[in-house]
């Protein structure tokens, strides 16, 4: 329970902040002002501004809004697309879960970076490049996890006495399979959605994801990383919120799970 009240916690502050970017910023993330270069924290500027002068509070409450929404397209089409692969692969002849199981194989030879790279070579970077990427790595752990799950409903007796009524695979899929897996596979959303936010921020310091002028928190560490000698503030700021980002989805997926699985807390407690 308390891994579940931490993550939620600071997985609300980050969607706050960006919901919160729609509509107000302290400072335009955008704006460039060589005056305004290198500055500390001030009563203006909470946490100083970037060696172009730009507000650091404001690039990271646009970034985390960029972080969601790459995270959000990534995760769900990962999601949408291997969980009903897992599915019918469990549900379906042998030799489609061996097809199913061989394609996962041949995706996880390719991570997200190197997908990206390979993106980007051929349709330039960009957001949509880092989203596809994610997207596609992230695919296989989906489709395994629906399949063993699947495996599992689909030896129960009540599954069996549905086929035993006739029903169709695809019938028992949808009534059956789906909603029985539906809470492990929100567990893994919250996983993943946290390795999508590590991947995008990886990307886009590689200069293979969001592209300028629009803020990242893997761009600003790009962007600084010339000066941690002497402005180690610029690299610790977005450095903080990536590893706040990825703890709280994990600890929101270890709670999730905890709390979908009471045994698995049952076993924790005792240990």
């Amino acid at each position: 329970m308390r891994n579940l009240v931490i993550g939620a916690v600071l997985v609300g502050l980050i969607v706050l902040a960006a919901l919160v970017s729609f509509l107000w910023t302290p400072f335009d993330p955008t704006q460039v002002d060589a005056a305004l270069r290198l500055q500390g924290p001030s009563g203006a500027h909470w946490l100083g501004t970037d060696r172009f002068g730009r507000d650091l509070v404001s690039q990271l409450m646009v970034g985390a809004r960029t972080t969601l929404y790459v995270g959000i397209v990534a995760v769900g089409v990962a999601a949408l697309v291997g969980t009903p692969l897992g599915v019918f692969a469990a549900a379906g002849p042998r030799w489609l879960g061996e097809i199913v199981l061989r394609a996962n194989d041949i995706v996880l030879a390719f991570p997200a970076l190197l997908l990206a790279i390979m993106f980007g070579a051929a349709f330039g970077a960009s957001t949509l490049t880092a989203m596809i990427a994610i997207g596609i790595a992230t695919v296989p752990s989906f489709a395994r996890l629906a399949r063993a799950t699947a495996l599992q409903v689909l030896s129960t007796e009540y599954v069996l006495a549905a086929r035993s009524a006739g029903r169709t695979g695809l019938a028992i899929s949808v009534r059956h399979v789906l909603p029985n897996i539906a809470g492990l596979v929100i567990v893994q959303c919250s996983v993943s959605f946290g390795i999508a936010v590590l991947a995008e921020a990886a990307l886009s310091y590689l200069g293979l994801g969001t592209q300028p002028p629009t803020p990242s928190w893997g761009r600003m560490l790009q962007e600084s990383q010339e000066l941690l000698a002497v402005q180690p503030r610029l690299l610790i700021v977005p450095g903080v919120a990536i590893a706040v980002a990825v703890l709280g989805f994990t600890l929101l997926g270890d709670g999730l799970r905890d709390r979908l699985d009471p045994r698995l807390e049952g076993r924790r407690a005792q240990g």
